[in-house]
């Protein structure tokens, strides 16, 4: 009798793989999925941010594995660096995403996984990063996408995978070295079927005054058919070590108000982790202070410019639990981004670039950093 159940159990799980490949190749995980495998759709991509306080640095490192319907997959890469204004990016012929777990490479011009991101576009712009004591997305139902994680077919899905640890390393830019000894570290990952949506916001920041907080957010129209709505996921890691996501339009609303050099998010979870809790996030950067990044056109193997992202903005936070603040900060390093296609064009043509260019590095150098605000902290 065990033997049948047994052999009945094995052809059971035998017939599902292949519907559960097809589920998963939609974008879509299930509840407890681990989305950090590749799901071998249109675009995935892979995202760093270095934050290094004492300097008053930060650092970005990304790949885009992007894969038309014909042909082999190539790769959308980039580097660049605040305060500095360094900016390095590349549509690169080849390009590969780890199936079983978090991994993304192109030749050795950009090498990365949870535990090293190493970028080499010639001698004037390298990366080597080790993180350790990584502080990675706990154990839960969804990721940062919420429930539209298991909603097969999404323009986009969004996933901040990595909210800390510490990065070492070195980093050669235009013939200058940044040495990284004991900075923060974030990573995401975002897939979708059709690249990036029409219009989207984003942001990120560590560097307040107590090292475990950190912040991330994204938003835009998420779209699969018929289905259309506009949605921001927003998650904080407290002082504390808890972790939370908003967004979730029945549950933890979030509403977003953002313009060309201002992002202001409020969240209120009415069922998630119980009723009364509130965020407010406050950031601003001066438009002309942004790069200007490149997204894939995956069946056309070609990378236009896309997004206005700030590597050097100020973010203010305010948890609250009903009523009572729980924890508020600033980082004056937060990253902060603002997409779409037209809105990136224009910016070029207003720099006085060509409208066929695909990236710009900012305008003016930032003045210098305030001191970081000692935040208040009370624990609940």
């Amino acid at each position: 009798m065990n033997a049948h159940l047994a052999s009945l159990s094995g052809r059971l799980a035998a017939a599902a793989r292949p519907v559960l490949r097809r589920y998963r190749a939609s974008g879509a995980d299930w509840p407890w999925g681990d989305p950090l495998a590749a799901h071998g759709l249109a675009m995935e991509g892979y995202f760093w941010r270095v934050t290094d306080v004492r300097a008053g640095t930060s650092l970005i490192a990304l790949i885009g594995v992007n894969r038309p319907r014909t042909g082999e997959p190539w790769a959308t890469v980039g580097l660049a660096d605040w305060p500095g204004g360094f900016l390095r990016t590349a549509a690169l012929p080849q390009a590969w995403a780890d199936p079983d777990t978090l991994g993304a490479s192109s030749g050795t011009a950009f090498v990365a996984d949870q535990r090293r991101v190493r970028v080499d576009l010639g001698p004037e712009c390298r990366l080597d990063l080790e993180i350790s004591d990584p502080v990675v997305w706990p154990a839960a139902p969804f990721g940062g996408s919420s429930y539209f994680q298991s909603v097969p077919g999404l323009n986009q899905y969004w996933h901040p995978w990595l909210l800390g640890g510490t990065v070492s390393g070195e980093a050669q830019l235009d013939g200058r070295t940044l040495s990284f000894e004991d900075a923060h570290i974030y990573g995401e990952k975002n897939w979708g079927k059709g690249g990036f949506p029409g219009h989207w916001w984003w942001g990120q920041a560590q560097g307040f005054a107590e090292r475990e907080a950190c912040v991330a957010f994204a938003g835009g129209e998420v779209s699969a058919g018929p289905l259309r709505t506009t949605v921001t996921g927003l998650v904080v890691r407290l002082p504390d070590a808890r972790i939370f996501r908003l967004g979730n339009p029945f549950t933890s609303p979030v509403n977003a108000a953002v313009s060309d050099d201002s992002w202001v998010l409020e969240g209120k979870a009415l069922r998630a982790l119980g009723t009364g809790w509130t965020v407010r996030v406050e950031a601003t950067a001066p438009l002309k202070h942004a790069h200007v990044l490149p997204v894939p056109l995956p069946e056309e193997r070609r990378n236009v410019a896309g997004a206005l992202e700030h590597l050097g903005g100020r973010l203010h936070v305010e948890v609250r639990h009903r009523g009572r603040a729980v924890w508020e900060g600033t980082s004056p390093l937060a990253g902060l981004e603002h997409g779409g296609l037209d809105r990136a064009r224009a910016e070029l043509l207003d720099r006085g670039h060509s409208a066929t260019d695909v990236d710009a590095p900012p305008v003016t150098e930032k003045p210098p950093l305030d001191p970081p605000q000692m935040a208040a902290f009370e624990l609940d």
